[in-house]
């Protein structure tokens, strides 16, 4: 129609055409727009890989140091033989001694739980658990007949007091005060739970009973933690600087070393009552220290600051003894009595 048009001028000619064809993104093989450019498969592949990657790099390995394992065996073994050497020397007219050691464990068990647990009015929290240590102590040596009923009411008046002065000072909230009650009972608890062995002394094969269930205890604590120092597997886990051996195996060898006991003993003890005993203290120990160790990972976790180191590592021995004392005196009564 048009001939005066030359050819080089027309917009749409073939080769115009395969240009605009082959710089269309979203157009298929088969002739229809997809509507999208596509993505490479392999891209999300590799995030979700490098997602878990990160994951498992995220997950601490807490290395279980050797020469840490064999302080706090030493430290649980010399921490029983003060104890037990303490109630085997403490008669009618020598308890004062033994009241005295008594004490200076009670020092160190305020320090190690107050740094580690870290309730609200922590002054106040460690003094009134000080001066509950001093009066069950005093209860325990002057009180007749011995029992255990008067270091109830000691435990219950120092965890009110506690509770109170946490209630003025401490606490911002009920909820905070609320979440401080458990780990202000365990203090409170711990403290007055020693006092329980000058009230064994006192009772009828109540020292051959400290006897059994300390050396259970103590052992069942220096196995593990020698254990630990040359064969820390398989692990508890990744975060725990333990291992699942020495924890069997020392409460193991605990209750047999409590049964041996129990078989060269005078009734009421027979092997079968030594083994009893050894069996529950062991394990208690076994579960506080292990415990312990599971308390301080959640910190770490956690993000907060670690518990200063000297209170860290006396902790779990100290608590394994200290909890490990109710059952003691329960059995005494209900087993050997």
């Amino acid at each position: 129609m048009f001939p005066s048009t030359p050819r080089d001028s027309e917009a749409w000619d073939d080769d115009v055409s395969r240009e605009i064809a082959r710089s269309a993104p979203g157009r298929s093989s088969s002739g229809f727009y997809a509507g999208a450019p596509k993505k490479d498969p392999s891209i999300g592949r590799r995030e979700e890989h490098d997602d878990e990657e990160e994951f498992e790099e995220e997950v601490p390995v807490a290395p279980v140091r050797r020469e840490l394992s064999l302080a706090i065996a030493g430290f649980a073994a010399l921490l029983g033989v003060g104890l037990i050497l303490g109630a085997q020397t403490a008669g009618p007219d020598a308890r004062l001694p033994y009241a005295i050691v008594i004490f200076g464990v009670q020092l160190l068990y305020v320090l190690a739980f107050t740094m580690a647990i870290r309730p609200p009015a922590s002054g106040i929290v460690a003094g009134v658990s000080v001066v509950a240590g001093l009066l069950a102590d005093r209860v325990a040596v002057t009180t007749e007949p011995a029992g255990i009923l008067p270091l109830v009411y000691v435990t219950a008046g120092a965890f009110a007091a506690a509770v109170i002065g946490q209630a003025v000072r401490g606490a911002a909230s009920r909820t905070q005060l609320r979440d401080a009650l458990g780990g202000t009972f365990l203090i409170v608890l711990g403290v007055v739970s020693f006092p329980l062995l000058i009230v064994l002394t006192r009772r009828p094969v109540g020292t051959q009973a400290v006897l059994v269930c300390l050396i259970a205890v103590a052992l069942s604590l220096l196995i593990a933690h020698l254990t630990d120092a040359v064969w820390p597997k398989p692990r508890i886990a990744a975060q725990v600087p333990r291992g699942a051996t020495g924890v069997v195996l020392g409460a193991m060898l605990g209750t047999l070393a409590a049964a041996v006991l129990g078989s060269v003993m005078v009734l009421p003890f027979t092997p079968a009552k030594g083994a009893l005993l050894g069996f529950v203290v062991a394990g208690i120990a076994a579960l506080v220290d292990l415990a312990v160790n599971y308390s301080e990972a959640g910190r770490n976790m956690a993000g907060d600051a670690p518990t200063f180191w000297v209170a860290r590592h006396m902790q779990g021995p100290l608590g394994a003894f200290a909890f490990t004392l109710p059952a003691t005196y329960a059995m005494t009564v209900f087993v050997l009595s």
